[in-house]
C-alpha cells in the first residue's frame, strides 16, 4: 500500500528544503576568490588620483575640496528681518493685522504653529516667518527653501512691517 499523494509531495518538499540547507553553507559548492588569497604584503598598490589643486578654478559642476571651501567662504544672503517684543503668538496676530493693512499683499495661507504667512506682493512669493528669540520674536522674509528672501518686494514689505509694530 504507498502513501497518499499528499504525504508523499510533503516528504518531497521536506526531502529538498533539508538538502538545500545542508549544502547552503558548504564550502565545496562554493567559487574561490585568488584575488584575497595570497599574502597581503603582495598585493599591488593602488594609488589614488592626485588632489586638486586648491588654487585652480573648479570645473564647472564638479565638487572638489577647494571649491566647497570657496563656497563655505563666500558670503550668504543677510538675514531681512528685525526684532518685536512680545510673545511669539502676539507678534504673529500684529503681523497678519499689519500684513491686512497693507495694500497689494496677498495672503495665501496662515501656520500659526509654524508662525509663517505666506505671502504674494509685488508679483513676488515669499514667506514672513515669526520665531521666537530670547526676549521677544524675529521677523524675517524667508524664500520658500527658508533662505532669506532676496529682492525689493521683500525688503519693503518686511521696512513696512517694521514701522507698522515698531521693531528694532
Amino acid at each position: 500500500m504507498s502513501p497518499p499523494l499528499s504525504i508523499s509531495r510533503a516528504l518531497l518538499a521536506s526531502a529538498l528544503m533539508a538538502a538545500l540547507v545542508a549544502t547552503a553553507g558548504c564550502s565545496w559548492l562554493r567559487r574561490s576568490s585568488d584575488l584575497y588569497a595570497g599574502d597581503p604584503a603582495l598585493r599591488p598598490l593602488e594609488v589614488p588620483p592626485p588632489l586638486p589643486d586648491e588654487n585652480a578654478a573648479p570645473v564647472e559642476g564638479s565638487a572638489t575640496a577647494s571649491a566647497v571651501a570657496a563656497a563655505k567662504r563666500a558670503p550668504g544672503p543677510a538675514a531681512l528681518g528685525f526684532n518685536a517684543t512680545g510673545t511669539r503668538d502676539e507678534v504673529f496676530g500684529n503681523v497678519g493685522t499689519a500684513l491686512e493693512a497693507i495694500d497689494g499683499v496677498r495672503i495665501a495661507s496662515r501656520a500659526q504653529l509654524l508662525g509663517a504667512y505666506d505671502v504674494e506682493y509685488k508679483g513676488s512669493n515669499f514667506l514672513v516667518r515669526v520665531s521666537e528669540i530670547e526676549g521677544g520674536a524675529y521677523v524675517s522674509a524667508v524664500d520658500p527653501r527658508g533662505v532669506p528672501a532676496s529682492g525689493e518686494a521683500p525688503t519693503e514689505l518686511v521696512g513696512m512691517l517694521q514701522t507698522a509694530l515698531g521693531g528694532r
